[in-house]
């Protein structure tokens, strides 16, 4: 079966096209510039040349069209034709507390990703267009929609309630959702398998990138996560300021004349540790810059490795321990000084990191001292292979 996975943004397009006989990825690529002047595709069968079309797309639909084009071409192509293609499967952002589980998109199902837009209205409204524009260019293939907030759907109510007046839970659904589900799903089974397969292990998944969450999970099922409402909360990011007191918004609106809109741009894409160093929100940039004597590069990795550092302690008391813990993504899985330098404040609970096995970037291991009480790895994350395998479960049951 091949399997098409779409990650649809407002101006951009990424696919990889999966064999699931094997679960190899047989090309991938990238719409930019969506809708704007000079925009391309670069497409990249696996093994073969990179291919670059520079043509307009003026919407996602037009993407789509050249998706098409690349897969199907006679040199670089890697499919005869679409009909090849035997299912869809999409990343949405935001399924609010409708879905727990990947689903096949209906016309219901897209009606309920639309009335979830005020709770990811960056991500639902492109996630939609991607959905939409296949169905236009493939409307005989059937297409799944996989969630980042399904993983979550677990918590019990004492992790996803906010203490403001309930009725905004009631009426507004205003409650903690926390995102990257795939990922943490994810690396968290991948986990449980490298450890044997026990049952009820408590894990702690650090998905630490440009965007940045931590789960606390148990058993298999995700208890806690850092995320909220939306992917603001929780740790310092990229450019993402995560959790801060709330009366901040007003005293700086007040102060630089900024609207709501401003203060919440400032928040999503002026903040972090871009914000606090004022150089770049490429923690390889903040190394470089710290290395060279930049005070606050090292004090913005300092911050984001000390909130780190604290979330796993409140997660290992959530859960009344740790069994493992787990680094993923672009700077979990690449930085090895980043992860022992985490580690290292965890010897509380009985946490030790093997400098030689640490020294890895990309690669899955088992990096802790044979001797630690809990066991730290390193898995390279595969959200685009979660979302290959959920469309093929649910379409092979059609």
């Amino acid at each position: 079966m091949n399997i098409l996975v779409i990650n649809a943004g407002s101006s951009s397009l990424k696919y990889q096209l999966f064999n699931m006989d094997d679960e190899t990825v047989a090309a991938k690529g990238l719409c930019e510039r969506i809708g704007m002047e000079g925009s391309q595709l670069k497409h990249t069968p696996t093994g073969g040349e990179s291919v670059v079309y520079s043509e307009p797309m003026p919407d996602h639909v037009a993407a789509i069209k050249l998706v098409f084009k690349a897969l199907t071409d006679p040199v670089s192509g890697v499919v005869k034709s679409m009909d090849e293609i035997n299912a869809v499967g999409h990343r949405v952002l935001h399924g609010g507390d409708k879905f727990s589980a990947s689903v096949l998109v209906t016309a219901p199902v897209k009606a309920a990703i639309e009335e979830t837009i005020p709770l990811g209205p960056l991500h639902n409204p492109a996630n939609l267009m991607g959905i939409n524009a296949c169905e236009q260019v493939m409307p005989n293939t059937p297409q799944v929609a996989v969630f980042d907030t399904a993983f979550h759907q677990t918590m019990p109510e004492k992790a996803f309630l906010y203490a403001l007046p309930y009725k905004y839970y009631e009426e507004y659904k205003v409650r903690r959702y926390g995102f990257h589900g795939s990922s943490h799903r994810y690396i968290s089974a991948r986990a449980i398998e490298m450890l044997g397969g026990k049952k009820g292990l408590k894990i702690i998944t650090c998905h630490l990138g440009n965007g940045s969450s931590l789960a606390a999970i148990e058993d298999g099922k995700c208890v806690d996560t850092s995320m909220g409402l939306t992917p603001l909360e929780g740790l310092p990011m990229g450019t993402r300021s995560g959790s801060i007191d709330p009366a901040i918004l007003e005293f700086v609106m007040a102060r630089e004349k900024v609207d709501v809109t401003e203060m919440t741009n400032i928040l999503n894409k002026k903040s972090g540790v871009l914000g606090i160093s004022g150089i770049s929100s490429d923690f390889r940039d903040l190394g470089k810059a710290a290395a060279e004597g930049n005070h606050r590069a090292a004090l913005a990795i300092e911050i984001f490795t000390y909130n780190v550092t604290k979330l796993i302690g409140s997660y290992a008391a959530a859960m009344g321990g740790a069994d493992a813990i787990v680094f993923t993504a672009g700077v979990g899985e690449n930085d090895p000084e980043m992860r022992k330098n985490i580690v290292d404040k965890l010897g509380f609970m009985g946490a030790k990191i093997d400098a030689e096995k640490n020294n890895i970037r990309g690669k899955e291991a088992i990096v802790s001292t044979d001797d630690s009480k809990v066991k730290v790895l390193v898995i390279p994350t595969n959200e685009e292979l979660v979302i290959a395998r959920d469309t093929q479960e649910i379409v092979s049951a059609l």
